[in-house]
């Protein structure tokens, strides 16, 4: 499990803003080996049982508008924000 969660960190993209738990995505890749087992252990945690941290079930969005003078829901675009240790859980128990 501990591989999969190393290539799951390796495969995130660079300089993507923090999610509610404030935490860069690339502070991730610099955790080392002990930060790979704790991230492990965590994912173990979750699939054994069931019960997602609320952090990681919060998720911010935000509007931003593909136009000057948007007016309608079609001229915005939604990004959500999600932590991205929640990410890298999703990804792997897909």
């Amino acid at each position: 499990m501990q591989s999969e969660v190393e290539k799951a960190i390796k495969e995130m993209r660079n300089n993507k803003a923090t999610g509610d738990d404030d935490v860069p995505g690339d502070v991730l890749v610099l955790l080392g080996e002990d930060g790979l087992k704790i991230m492990t252990k965590l994912i173990n945690t979750i699939y054994e049982t069931v019960e997602w941290p609320n952090d990681f079930t919060k998720v911010r969005m935000i509007a931003l508008k593909k136009k000057p003078q948007a007016t309608k829901c079609s001229d915005h675009r939604t990004v959500s924000l999600i932590a991205h240790t929640a990410k890298i859980v999703a990804k792997i128990l897909r």
